[in-house]
C-alpha cells in the first residue's frame, strides 16, 4: 500500500495532471507525470480505473496491483511530481508495464531537460 504522504487525492490535481503532464503510454496503461516546484517534496501517485476495463472486484485487483507495483517503483518518480495512472483496457502484467511506462517517461523528460 502507498504511504499517505504519497497517494493523489485532489480531483484538481488529476485534472492539472492529465491535461499538463507529460504523457507515456504501454499496452494497457496511459501514464501522466506533472512536474511543479510548488508541490510537496514526495512524489504522489493517483489512479484511474473505469467501468469499461470491469466490474468493481477487477477495478479494485487492478488498483491493488497497481499501488503495490507503484510503490516498488517510486523511486523512479521524480521529486515535486504528480503522477496519474489510467488504466485503457485490463490483461497483461501491470507491474511489468507501469515499470516501462515509468522508464518511457522518464526518458522524455530527460529529453526535454
Amino acid at each position: 500500500m502507498l504511504p499517505a504522504q504519497n497517494r493523489l487525492r485532489s480531483s484538481k490535481d488529476f485534472a492539472k495532471t492529465t491535461k499538463v503532464g507529460h504523457r507515456a503510454s504501454t499496452e494497457s496503461l496511459v501514464i501522466y507525470l506533472h512536474q511543479d516546484p510548488t508541490i510537496q517534496s514526495a512524489p504522489q501517485v493517483g489512479f484511474i480505473i473505469s467501468k469499461v476495463v470491469g466490474g468493481s472486484v477487477t477495478r479494485h485487483r487492478i488498483a491493488r496491483q497497481l499501488r503495490h507495483a507503484a510503490q516498488e517503483n517510486i523511486g523512479l518518480i521524480p521529486n515535486h511530481s504528480h503522477l496519474v495512472i489510467r488504466v485503457i483496457k485490463n490483461g497483461g502484467d501491470f507491474a511489468t508495464e507501469l515499470h516501462q511506462g515509468f522508464v518511457k517517461i522518464n526518458q522524455k523528460l530527460g529529453a526535454r531537460q
